[in-house]
């Protein structure tokens, strides 16, 4: 649990890519549809489609006490997945603003836009 308190609602790509680059333990957690995936995908990530996420539950319950950042294509759905954790006691889930794109054009330009 993060000692300082919760955490904010939003995190930037910047900030995530920063967390990878320094080795910090996250669920990187990947809402889109599985062709969205197929399209463009942030390496490591765990890919949980946004309607499955709660039959999933039991695949998420390992990181219940981790840092989970989740992403989707622009950050809506990702926004509805972080609050519903949130409420299901996942205590340190962010929403990664702006979603695979931001992270397209502002970390990893290879990752294809869609």
């Amino acid at each position: 649990m993060n000692s300082q308190g919760p955490l904010p609602a939003d995190i930037d790509v910047l900030a995530v890519r920063k967390m990878q680059s320094a080795g910090e333990r996250f669920v990187l957690l990947d809402v889109r549809e599985p062709e969205e995936f197929t399209t463009a995908s942030i390496e490591g990530t765990l890919q949980i489609p946004m309607r499955t996420v709660p039959s999933r539950l039991v695949d998420l319950e390992p990181h219940r006490g981790e840092r989970i950042v989740v992403h989707c294509h622009h950050g809506g759905r990702s926004a509805r997945v972080a609050q519903w954790l949130r409420d299901q006691g996942f205590e340190q889930v962010q929403n990664m603003a702006g979603g695979i794109d931001a992270w397209s054009q502002l970390v990893d330009p290879s990752v294809p836009r869609y």
